[in-house]
């Protein structure tokens, strides 16, 4: 054996705290160090709260993580990109932190997740790694959709009686918006979709009918069954909302947080201007607030 062989056993040392701390601070995080992190973390050695986690009081973190990466985006959108970039590493992180709990069960490890995920991509970019064809997006979706129906049934429990629905992959945990954005976008894929966006304004207006005829009868008899379908024609009323923003390739979740934070911003102009004038809201009328209101949206708009 020569002198340079026991030199090579030396180049991939195991983790160590004095080894993890000097990768922390001497050079750059790789992938590989975030693992080795998670594993130190949840180590007898480790942070007691790391060690204490589980699938289940993961689980609100990761959603935590996902909205305010969600909301960075926008940030991103405005040139700042920095906020999107932290607020990923935290999303990876949990990741990371789910895959190192499946490991100490023997269930996953995260090289289990990387190579499912790849694998997965692989098999549905056939135009790509397979020599199919799709000529443009709408076939690509098409082609996507099918390859993820054929993985469903292949996947489908023996003796199941179900069949697999198009529709199974949106979770009816998400957000409701999110819901009819995800649902609309798959039932489009194979072509259950308006031809143009000005034929879902007619539905639109068909339904603000809808609704206004059910007012009316709620306002006659005020029983619950017809408040109900009150509640179910302001459904189908945002839902034909939800199908506009899909025509117009505008993600509606994203949309309405960005109203949101218009609101809040203006309302708070509100309160700060009232706060200014010693005065409260009680004692203002409609037409004062509305005048604040005006006031902050031209503030807002000269300041872009």
């Amino acid at each position: 054996m020569s002198d340079i062989e026991p030199a090579l056993d030396s180049i991939e040392p195991a983790w160590t705290p004095d080894l993890l701390h000097s990768r922390l601070f001497d050079m750059p995080a790789t992938f590989t160090d975030l693992i080795a992190l998670m594993t130190q973390l949840r180590s007898p050695e480790g942070c007691p709260w790391d060690r204490e986690q589980t699938y289940a009081t993961l689980a609100p973190m990761l959603l935590e993580e996902a909205y305010e990466a969600f909301e960075a985006v926008e940030e991103a959108l405005e040139g700042r990109p920095n906020e999107l970039r932290d607020e990923l590493g935290d999303l990876l992180f949990q990741i990371v932190f789910y895959a190192q709990v499946a490991k100490e069960r023997g269930e996953f490890t995260i090289e289990d997740v990387t190579e499912s995920v790849h694998a997965k991509m692989v098999r549905r970019h056939p135009h790509v790694f397979a020599g199919a064809q799709a000529e443009n997006v709408t076939e690509v979706l098409r082609n996507w959709e099918t390859i993820k129906a054929e993985e469903k049934r292949a996947a489908k429990t023996p003796g199941a009686t179900r069949d697999i629905s198009l529709l199974d992959g949106v979770s009816a945990k998400v957000p409701a918006l999110m819901e009819a954005h995800q649902l609309s976008t798959k039932a489009a894929r194979v072509g259950f979709d308006w031809e143009k966006v000005e034929d879902i304004f007619a539905k639109l207006q068909e339904e603000v009918g809808e609704l206004l005829a059910a007012m009316q009868v709620h306002a006659s008899s005020q029983l619950e069954a017809d408040h109900t379908r009150v509640r179910e024609e302001v459904g189908d009323l945002l839902f034909a909302v939800t199908n506009i923003a899909r025509h117009l390739k505008v993600e509606p979740e994203a949309a309405l947080k960005s109203t949101n934070r218009k609101f809040r911003q203006r309302f708070r102009y509100i309160e700060e201007s009232m706060q200014s004038r010693k005065r409260s809201f009680e004692s203002a009328s409609l037409q004062e607030l509305e005048s604040l209101w005006q006031e902050a949206k031209q503030k807002s708009a000269s300041s872009r």
